[in-house]
C-alpha cells in the first residue's frame, strides 16, 4: 500500500486525503485503519482526530489552503494512474 506520493501505507499513520476526482479538495484528516495491503484503492478508513485542548502556536500552524497549494505546486493533487 502506498500513498499518492508513494510512500508506504501503514494502519495507525496520520494521514490527509485528497478527493480522488481531480479536484483539490481535503477530504478529511485522521487516522487510517483497517487497510489490507495490496489496495492501493477504496482500502481501509480514516479515524477522525480527537479534538484537543493543545493551545495554537501560531508561527507552526498551516492553514490548510497552503498545504493544498504545496500538493499542487508538487503535482500530489492529482491521482497517480491505476495498475
Amino acid at each position: 500500500m502506498h500513498y499518492r506520493n508513494g510512500r508506504e501505507a501503514k494502519n495507525g499513520d496520520l494521514v490527509l486525503s485528497l478527493d480522488g476526482f481531480g479536484n483539490a479538495v481535503i477530504n478529511a484528516i485522521g487516522v487510517l485503519h483497517s487497510a489490507v495491503p495490496g489496495n492501493d484503492y477504496c482500502n481501509g478508513g480514516i479515524a477522525p482526530v480527537q479534538p484537543t485542548n493543545k493551545s495554537a502556536c501560531i508561527v507552526d500552524c498551516l492553514h490548510l489552503d497552503d498545504v493544498m497549494a504545496l500538493l499542487i505546486e508538487k503535482g500530489l493533487d492529482k491521482r497517480p494512474v491505476g495498475k
